[in-house]
């Protein structure tokens, strides 16, 4: 155990990192950014909640349940704090018997910590025209599974990175695969959502990863245990946008501070909030009104090592763009002369890369056996998902027209691929005619819809209370 009971308990013992074909593996050297001495194998789930018992102890009150879901804003424009959702409305948005409405909780500053492409963090970009000197920000889809296998197969400590199959030399994508305590091995697969191909599914790209010769028999004798799905920012030192806005900045992932050729985000995200801690306390001792900006927060960050290391990784993700060898040759090319080549590579807006359904190949996926490979739904009873019956859906149609007009002729309906909890679902009746069910109870709050929609129709709000995944160990 680490300092104070932190659930630090399986040191990297050692690393590998394979290239896939269909067939074979082949054993490349790691890439120096990936390299884990020193580091531990952890569920982020119980870091967190032991964070929280920290947190509580310092005197910091803590309302689990209760999602931020408005911000709110003084006359003048400036944010003065946030609202939790409303309690008790039906599916149509009245008022019941157990109606109660929101919490407003007012501050001088307010820190948005929401994760990848936090709901909030939207309307302030939008608001506050915070992308207007970055690229857009890109993302990926991870789809993670937690299998408990078969003793004499656990290496506890090891970590394992695969690219290659089963993406195709245009899609930028790989797995993890990590030995934790107790038998208990993490496997993932994680897909670039700018994507071209609309009937790609990275939930059975992951299905189909674990029938790999390298990955089978790994697996075989044990049993998955749970399951999940998360985007997470890839864009990196050009997509980040202005951090700091009147009343209020941006912290972690919802700033977009993951370090994509680590495959990491948790440490400059604990640093960012460090920051703009120390920050914010010196604002405070020169500035008493409220509705000001905390300017030195993006000072501060520019002389910290979030900045620096940022940068010098800057231009790796991008050179995937142009496929699988160009991506590892300028990866090489980055690492070997540290970041300081003079140009900066662009990022696109992922949901503009699909090609229409009439250019594209549909994907002739394995069926899941049961043992292996899995159905959505399956995996997401393993997700322990619940969203309370009769409440308001949390997946919002800008124009519900465009499913059925535009998406469907045009890109084959995305969603129904994308979505890895089997959320949208195109149902035909009698008469030939179309119409897109969504199952909002099934979904694990990935945000891929709100990301990765061509028509950018889909918005995806806060539920009620506490509703959606619940991740034990994960």
């Amino acid at each position: 155990m680490g300092r104070k009971g932190a659930p630090l308990n399986t040191p990297v013992k050692k690393d590998k990192f394979l290239f896939l074909t269909k067939d074979k593996a082949y054993k490349f050297p790691t890439p120096p950014q990936m390299h884990n001495k020193g580091n531990y194998i952890i569920s982020l789930g119980n870091l967190g909640r032991w964070l929280a018992e920290q947190a509580e102890s310092l005197g910091v009150e803590i309302f689990p349940g209760f999602a931020a879901a408005e911000v709110l804003y003084s006359p003048e424009g400036a944010v003065i704090g946030v609202a939790t959702g409303d309690m008790g409305l039906n599916e149509a948005g009245e008022k019941t018997e157990a109606f109660e409405p929101g919490m407003e909780l007012h501050a001088r500053q307010t820190v948005f910590a929401e994760g990848c492409h936090g709901s909030l963090t939207k309307t302030l970009v939008k608001k506050f025209d915070l992308r207007a000197d970055s690229d857009p920000q890109t993302y990926a889809l991870g789809i993670k599974e937690l299998w408990e296998i078969d003793p004499a197969k656990h290496d506890l400590g090891m970590t394992l990175h695969t690219i290659g199959w089963p993406m195709d030399n245009k899609t930028y994508g790989g797995s993890w695969l990590y030995h934790l305590e107790n038998n208990i091995v993490s496997i993932g697969y994680v897909v670039a959502l700018d994507y071209q191909n609309p009937y790609l599914s990275p939930f059975d790209e992951m299905q189909r990863f674990k029938l790999h010769p390298a990955i089978k028999p790994l697996l075989e004798g044990g049993r998955c245990v749970s399951y999940g799905a998360r985007a997470l920012v890839e864009g990196g030192f050009q997509s980040l946008p202005k951090l700091t806005f009147a009343g209020g900045l941006l912290i972690g992932d919802t700033a977009g501070f993951l370090n994509v050729p680590k495959i990491k985000g948790n440490h400059t995200a604990m640093k960012s909030g460090m920051v703009a801690a120390e920050s914010i306390v010196a604002y405070f001792d020169k500035h008493t009104e409220w509705g000001g900006e905390c300017e030195s927060y993006t000072a501060n960050l520019k002389t910290s090592w979030i900045w620096k290391e940022l940068k010098k990784v800057r231009n790796i993700r991008p050179g995937f763009q142009r496929g699988l060898w160009f991506g590892l040759f300028n990866a090489a090319f980055e690492t070997f002369t540290m970041g300081l080549a003079p140009w900066t590579l662009k990022n696109h807006a992922d949901h503009a890369q699909l090609q229409k359904a009439s250019e594209s190949k549909e994907i002739d996926y394995p069926k899941p056996d049961g043992i292996i490979t899995f159905d959505k739904l399956t995996s997401v009873q393993l997700s322990n998902t619940s969203h309370a019956e009769n409440q308001p859906v949390h997946l919002r149609l800008v124009d519900p027209n465009i499913p059925i007009s535009v998406n469907l002729p045009e890109y084959a309906e995305p969603a129904q691929h994308y979505c890895p909890a089997g959320v949208y679902e195109i149902i035909k009746d009698n008469a030939q005619n179309y119409t897109l069910q969504i199952n909002a109870q099934n979904c694990v709050h990935c945000k891929t819809c709100d990301i990765k929609d061509p028509s950018q129709n889909i918005n995806w709000a806060t539920p009620q209370g506490g509703d959606g995944p619940n991740y034990p160990n994960m």
